[in-house]
């Protein structure tokens, strides 16, 4: 049996179909890890290391996905086509070999911008790997984020009365 993670319970439901029993579609329910939420998640001096955590809603997913991994032949994960879905692949691969649940699996990236029989079927005779550019770029922006967005917010609360946040800080990465 193969493996397929997406990030959806609908979308799994659907491509489950198109793939017929030889596969097995489960969610990721979006990412499965972030930042710690303490001081020091980045450490610029490190090499601008990062510090990630697995978060509570993803620990479930993460239980039934290595449960399925011991029958697995491979693992395919489609999450979606731009940086954020490549990182959410990324950080999926990273816990499961962390866990120990990978061993030797082969471990692809199937991408596709519709959820249509022809679709789903053309990415699984074309996988690929991880693109590590996307998730450099991904990292580049959580790092971005939480050094001078997550900083600057507090001084826009004090100075402007009623704003929000600084936002998210753009990368064009």
């Amino acid at each position: 049996m193969k493996l397929v993670i997406v990030e959806s319970p609908a979308k799994a439901k659907t491509i489950n179909k198109y793939l017929g029993a030889d596969y097995k579609v489960l969610a990721s329910y979006g990412h499965v890890r972030d930042l710690k939420d303490k001081d020091g998640a980045v450490v610029p001096d490190d090499d601008f290391a990062m510090h990630w955590e697995v978060g509570d809603r993803a620990r479930r997913p993460l239980g039934e996905i290595g449960q399925a991994l011991r029958d697995a032949s491979a693992l395919y994960i489609d999450t979606d086509t731009e940086r954020e879905g490549e990182a959410i692949s990324w950080h999926l691969r990273e816990v499961l070999k962390a866990q120990r649940k990978l061993k030797s699996l082969p471990v692809k990236r199937v991408v596709f911008n519709e959820i249509t029989r022809s679709a789903v079927l053309e990415a699984m005779r074309n996988p690929r790997d991880i693109d590590a550019d996307l998730v450099d770029a991904y990292m580049a922006r959580r790092a971005l984020d939480y050094l001078v967005g997550f900083n600057l917010s507090p001084v826009l609360w004090r100075q402007l009365p009623g704003s929000r946040s600084a936002g998210r800080v753009p990368s064009v990465a």
